[in-house]
């Protein structure tokens, strides 16, 4: 039980930039790295943003920093996981696996095929799909070109929307003493893109019925 304790703390986002120390951004940078697409989902990168942009003076680092690092950290780890997806496929994946569970990729797969190329963006803002579906891309043979534009895309909107909640959270009296608080703030935001994405499709179906219908 104290293992799993110990483990599950260092997945709440305060207490890992606490542990980074002086090496802040580079933890930041891995963690997002990480989570972006090389097969490891579990990792808090959504909070760890925002806290981060929050805690920024205690941290001792810019604003402006956190934003280049995690693009930059969140456009490496898309490659990675697109390079997988093209070379491996679904083959790393397998049912009674305990990370690279079949389910997941299926489910980014299902994901990709919803939403298109625009899954590189709102994939971004969902965790555990944000990890596989650039591995989907890769599976699925899109073109690199395109992968690219759709991948830096998605993710300056996710790091740059991160960043604000916490900068925009950090102005608030007491917030950095109740962080947990703005968990559920985190989640609303994630929702929100595939929900603006479901109204937009849901529309343009009424439209095209409304159409046929007065043909």
């Amino acid at each position: 039980m104290n293992t799993i304790h110990h483990l599950a703390s260092y997945m709440d986002a305060a207490t890992l930039l606490q542990a980074f120390g002086p090496w802040v951004i580079a933890g930041i940078a891995l963690v997002v790295f990480v989570e972006s697409g090389v097969l490891f989902p579990f990792l808090p990168g959504d909070s760890l943003l925002v806290t981060a942009a929050i805690l920024r003076e205690d941290l001792n680092v810019s604003i402006w920093l956190l934003v280049l690092v995690g693009i930059a950290a969140a456009v490496a780890g898309d490659q990675v996981g697109y390079w997988i997806g093209h070379r491996w496929g679904r083959g790393l994946f397998k049912e009674e696996a305990k990370i690279l569970k079949l389910e997941y990729l299926k489910s980014a797969e299902d994901f990709f095929r919803k939403h298109g190329p625009l899954a590189l963006i709102l994939g971004r803002f969902v965790p555990i799909v944000r990890t596989f579906v650039p591995v989907a891309a890769g599976a699925a043979g899109m073109q690199y070109k395109n992968f690219v534009g759709w991948n830096v895309s998605g993710a300056v909107a996710w790091v740059a929307s991160m960043n604000a909640v916490g900068v925009f959270l950090g102005t608030i009296p007491g917030i950095a003493d109740s962080i947990e608080k703005i968990m559920l703030l985190i989640v609303a935001l994630s929702v929100a893109p595939i929900a603006i994405k479901s109204l937009y499709s849901y529309i343009e179906r009424k439209k095209k019925a409304t159409a046929v219908k007065t043909s």
